[in-house]
């Protein structure tokens, strides 16, 4: 959940890779060995086509899997860990491994423990929300709302950044694309990556597309063409005529 600004990075966090518990049922009996070797299989890029109750075009796409392993297993049920690609649907998988094994299988539970960098560690319920609101708005509290809330910039993490200076920040919060000159400090990237930019203080001013490799920045001219700007217009000194 974003507010104000944060919402607008949120189509980028949930483009990041994610992890799932599952639980998937077979419909017969099968020998664990047997199974653990047809899950094994699924590491690495795979070919997948959306099932027919999703809200995607159902063409045939490639997903990797970053990792899948048996956590558990009691009769015909077998929890899975599984780390993937976004987009990737469990249930399919689950569905695949049944038809491999040839006793057919389907999803029986699922539940996303990771988002990108968001974990269940960070997570609170409505429930807790609604206090942390009520303490605010009628007490003048607002520890709990402290506690719940974090700062948009790390919504950012995970993706490389770069510091520019003050003067530069004006022109970005216009839209302007940013040039090499107004470039302090940055991570490694490569062209086509998408990337962070934050002021001197660490606030989050945009999010653009890099224009070249960060080992091959130009003295001058274009280095990231924004694409979303996340910081308010005239919250830095104009250093730029329109």
């Amino acid at each position: 959940m974003g507010l104000e600004n944060a919402t607008k990075i949120l189509p980028y966090t949930t483009k990041a890779g994610k992890d799932y518990m599952c639980v998937m049922e077979l419909h017969s009996d099968v020998e664990k060995e047997k199974v653990a070797e047809v899950v094994n299989q699924f590491k690495g890029k795979i070919y997948q086509r959306p099932p027919v109750r999703s809200s995607v075009k159902r063409r045939l796409r490639v997903k990797k899997i970053h990792d899948i392993e048996i956590v558990d297993s009691e009769g015909r049920l077998y929890l899975l860990k599984i780390s993937s690609d976004p987009g990737t649907y469990m249930r399919k998988i689950c569905h695949d491994i049944g038809i491999i094994l040839g006793c057919g299988a389907h999803m029986r539970e699922l539940r996303r423990i990771k988002s990108g960098i968001f974990t269940e560690d960070n997570l609170v319920t409505l429930q807790e929300v609604s206090e942390a609101l009520y303490m605010w708005k009628n007490c003048k509290d607002e520890t709990d709302l402290r506690k719940i809330l974090m700062p948009m910039e790390i919504g950012l993490c995970g993706i490389p950044k770069i510091i520019i200076d003050d003067n530069t920040v004006d022109a970005i919060s216009y839209g302007a694309p940013l040039n090499s000159p107004g470039i302090v400090a940055y991570q490694n990237f490569r062209k086509g990556d998408m990337v962070g930019i934050l002021t001197l203080k660490g606030e989050a001013v945009s999010i653009g597309i890099a224009k070249v490799d960060s080992d091959k920045i130009p003295d001058r001219g274009e280095v990231i063409s924004t694409k979303r700007v996340l910081i308010q217009r005239d919250l830095y000194p104009k250093a730029w005529k329109k």
